[in-house]
């Protein structure tokens, strides 16, 4: 078995109850492999030698009424191969727990706090998880999943794994936070093979947060505004009624047609209202390539 060696945060946002997960390694497509979150229930990050099933049984201990110190124990009694194993695991209150086994590979170790649990294994030293840990406790003038990142960066440039680097990822869940409502899957970004993979991956994020952000600042359309979209979608074949200025239903469809060429269905709430924003993007979209 070739060891998940790695750095990881593990997290709750005490602001909003959002939980997640950073993490970073010399190995491929990490986030296939560590980290798993339920919204209102926890977070984990199982690495070195991961035993996979960590993440699900953790969160069902969780969800049962169990704390993350009681998986652990569970883990320690029912895992042959339990020293070998790293993991963190932080509950919807803010409880943490953190596991090294002493045959993880050095420098190893991690430290917690309420609302985070930090880790890491095969490192250039403790000063990683001292940056992962020192980040996120300073920074909470950030939003959570750019806090997460931020920490994992000083992670990342205090020396990371000591091998190198190759992959990372962040997953962030929130309760009816994820794609359209339907799911606590709010943020699931992964860099799987880069030579810098979290600058690579904050930038994802700004992708995202431009993509999927909700709509806060909606303003009412004009009526020169309401006869662009009009005009618009009528040259795509999108809409058959005048260019008036004036709102209807069909105009309305048009629109959210055109956000959803764009892929910014996301940030529409409905009526003839829209971000300054997204209104440039469907602009220059549009008007340059339309």
């Amino acid at each position: 078995m070739i060891p998940v060696s790695t750095f990881s945060l593990v997290a709750r946002d005490p602001e909003t109850g959002d939980l997640g997960v950073a993490v970073a390694s010399k190995f491929l497509a990490v986030g296939a492999v560590v980290p798993y979150a339920r919204a209102g229930v926890g977070a984990v990050a199982t690495q070195s030698y991961a035993n996979t099933s960590y993440g699900p049984r953790a969160l069902a201990i969780l969800e049962a009424g169990g704390t993350p110190a009681d998986a652990g124990r569970i883990f320690a009694a029912s895992d042959p191969g339990h020293a070998q194993r790293q993991y963190g695991i932080v509950a919807a209150d803010g409880a943490s727990f953190s596991f090294t086994g002493a045959d993880c590979h050095p420098w190893a170790g991690g430290r917690t706090g309420e609302n985070y649990a930090a880790q890491g294994n095969l490192l250039a030293g403790e000063e990683v998880v001292e940056a992962l840990e020192r980040v996120f406790c300073e920074r909470v003038d950030l939003p959570f999943p750019e806090r997460l990142l931020t920490a994992l960066l000083a992670g990342d440039r205090a020396g990371g794994d000591r091998r190198g680097r190759q992959s990372a990822a962040l997953l962030v869940v929130g309760a009816g936070k994820g794609y359209g409502g339907f799911n606590d899957r709010w943020i699931d970004l992964r860099v799987d093979d880069h030579a810098d993979p979290v600058p690579e991956l904050e930038r994802l994020l700004r992708i995202h947060r431009q993509l999927f952000n909700p709509a806060r600042n909606a303003r009412p359309l004009s009526a020169a505004e309401i006869a662009w979209i009009q005009q618009t979608a009528a040259r795509l074949g999108l809409y058959g009624g005048p260019a008036s200025g004036e709102w209807s239903p069909e105009t309305e469809r048009a629109l959210a047609a055109l956000l959803g060429r764009e892929n910014l269905e996301e940030r529409y709430r409905g009526g003839p209202e829209l971000e300054e924003e997204v209104l440039g993007k469907l602009r220059a979209a549009f008007d340059e390539n339309g």
